[in-house]
């Protein structure tokens, strides 16, 4: 059966088909309220004007993609799984990325102006605010590899606290005391979880952290802080770095140094991006399985658009540590 005409419109609101053309034409020259009587009708016999309709048949079966940090290869591993996912789906990927320095709830007005069926959000935070606002118009949002202290928010991430605990005891069992971190931003729960895991582990073992900086999850800060340890009077026997491009920054500083890995110095990271297999670090890691946190984050999607009242749940996926020669 057709839909509601803009004729229909017309009759309903008495006025000509030409003003119903112009009360979607927001530079178009009608008076205040004749136009908001005729966008009242068009809201209630549900009629969509040829624009409208056109956005829609190209944004239905689209899922919005927030990134804010692309320079992680992790990211960008996660957004390549994440398309090809989508198109065994049937679906496409719309790509948001968050310039830096901005938040998160700046873009997500676009997403939600651009009407894709979902958005899955892999920057740092979005506000309870706009999550809310979000739901209203029905489109299910999920976190990807964070999470976040809101009732409503839904995650598919993975066992940060659990893969600390992993790399500590690791270190413990292979005799290490002096036992290093570099951090990433610490407004992350991948940065919180991993850290309080980490931590924990060794207080329970009786072992007080040897030293502690913060590298920002780049590779720069990874490098400036490795410099920091490795360049005091006493340097650490074992370094977990909160993610692999610090770990990679800090053997190339442990490297120009004159230090071997793993002999002088054992170094961990996190994530397994493709460059930790690199024979030129070898780097001993804890994987994040993507293919798996991206399935949940799509089953958590369709679970709310069958029924939103299913947000707020969370998926957390168990990593493994990958053996190579760093630690």
């Amino acid at each position: 059966m057709a839909g509601p005409t803009g004729r229909d419109v017309a009759r309903v609101a008495g006025v000509s088909v030409a003003a119903v053309s112009r009360a979607f034409q927001p530079d178009s020259p009608l008076a205040p309220a004749r136009r908001a009587r005729i966008l009242a009708v068009a809201r209630e016999l549900g009629y969509k004007a040829p624009a409208e309709r056109r956005i829609a048949e190209m944004t239905t079966g689209t899922v919005t993609l927030v990134a804010g940090d692309l320079s992680n290869p992790f990211y960008t591993t996660a957004m390549e799984t994440l398309s090809t996912a989508l198109h065994a789906q049937g679906r496409r990927l719309v790509l948001h990325v968050v310039p830096p320095g901005s938040s998160v709830d700046a873009v997500m007005r676009q997403v939600l102006d651009y009407r894709s069926d979902a958005a899955i959000v892999t920057s740092a935070t979005m506000s309870s605010r706009l999550a809310r606002a979000c739901r209203e118009q029905g489109m299910p949002v999920v976190l990807l590899n964070r999470v976040q202290p809101d009732a409503g928010m839904t995650a598919a991430t993975c066992d940060n606290f659990g893969g600390g605990r992993q790399i500590a005891h690791r270190f413990i069992a292979s005799g290490r005391r002096r036992i290093a971190l570099i951090g990433g931003r610490e407004d992350t729960s991948t940065h919180l979880e991993r850290i309080r895991g980490f931590l924990d582990v060794l207080d329970e073992s009786g072992i007080a952290l040897f030293d502690r900086r913060s590298g920002g999850f780049t590779y720069e800060g990874g490098l400036d802080a490795a410099g920091q340890l490795f360049d005091a009077p006493t340097r650490p026997d074992a370094l977990f770095c909160a993610n692999d491009v610090m770990a990679l920054a800090a053997i190339d500083a442990a490297r120009a140094r004159g230090m071997n890995v793993p002999d002088d110095l054992a170094v961990i990271g996190f994530d397994d991006i493709p460059m930790a297999a690199w024979s030129s670090y070898r780097l001993t890691t804890m994987r994040q399985p993507i293919n798996r946190m991206v399935a949940d984050a799509l089953e958590l999607i369709d679970l709310q658009m069958q029924d939103p009242t299913r947000a707020g749940a969370i998926r957390i996926a168990p990593v493994r540590l990958i053996e190579r020669q760093s630690g």
